[in-house]
């Protein structure tokens, strides 16, 4: 039986969880309706560990999770949703920057948006949720239940 707070995996006859307490009973439910990621990826890391790091190097982290993750729908989730949102908004900045005055004052505004996206995205898959932005999510959650 899996964790429904932190994912570990422990004998079914076990009433809470091993490594971090909480209730395993069949009342047991994630909270705030958010997906629980699987316990480990096909990479070998925890889903929550693979997901975060399928944004640190923003779409380029997100490509290398798509091509070696198998298993983990949470993975992969994450990872196409890196592609997509990050994918996006750089091709905005490339083309922002050639327009003179307004499109430096939006290619600016635009990397602030990045910056707040990117380290929100992180702590959302480190803590497990699969949080979607708006429009990449959608697209992102069908990518991933390919």
């Amino acid at each position: 039986m899996f964790c429904p707070k932190c994912g570990t995996e422990n004998p079914d006859e076990t009433k809470f969880c091993s490594k971090c307490g909480a209730s395993l009973g069949a009342g047991a439910a994630p909270t705030g309706g958010a997906a629980q990621p699987e316990a480990e990826s096909s990479t070998g890391m925890s889903a929550n560990i693979a997901g975060l790091l399928c944004y640190v190097l923003t779409w380029l982290t997100g490509i290398i999770f798509v091509v070696i993750e198998k298993k983990s729908t949470f993975v992969k989730f994450h990872a196409w949703q890196s592609i997509m949102t990050f994918g996006v908004l750089t091709v905005a900045l490339l083309i922002l920057a050639w327009i003179p005055i307004v499109g430096w004052i939006l290619s600016i505004l635009i990397y602030i948006l990045m910056v707040i996206l990117w380290i929100v995205l992180m702590i959302q898959a480190g803590t497990g949720k699969m949080w979607k932005v708006p429009g990449a999510g959608n697209w992102a959650e069908r990518q991933a239940n390919k």
